[in-house]
């Protein structure tokens, strides 16, 4: 699972995700042929996309190569069940990354285009945002 090997600061304030704003970096190919591009705005976590990056690689039967264009270092904190008020804020429980509109997640290259869009679209189908497969 990806995660920081270590931060400034161990918990993060959670922020504002306002979906109507399209991202403004990470939008166009830059590494592969082919890409998997998020629609809607969603924090995606460490386990979303080591699902998808396994979906991924397993339908290009280790051919070609692969690049993960985003990376979860936003801590997520969570506090245990049946815990009454006042204990302070939970521990950090995962890490998540914040998506917008237009971000490119993985890449592709050195497949066919068959193959990428197979493994490309079981991938979109391990996330929590709408996805769309893009090509150079």
């Amino acid at each position: 699972m990806l995660q920081p090997k270590k931060q400034k600061f161990r918990k993060q304030q959670k922020g504002r995700s306002r979906g109507r704003l399209v991202e403004t970096r990470g939008t166009t190919l830059a590494f592969g042929r082919y890409g998997l591009q998020a629609l809607q705005a969603a924090w995606v976590t460490a386990n979303q996309i080591e699902a998808a990056r396994k979906a991924i690689s397993h339908g290009m039967e280790r051919e070609g190569k692969m690049w993960i264009r985003v990376f979860p270092d936003k801590p997520v904190t969570k506090l245990p069940p049946e815990v009454t008020l006042g204990g302070g804020k939970g521990g950090v429980d995962h890490y998540v990354v914040p998506v917008k509109p237009g971000r490119i997640l993985f890449e592709m290259d050195g497949v066919t285009e068959e193959i990428a869009f197979k493994s490309l679209r079981v991938a979109g189908h391990k996330l929590p945002v709408k996805t769309k497969i893009i090509k150079k």
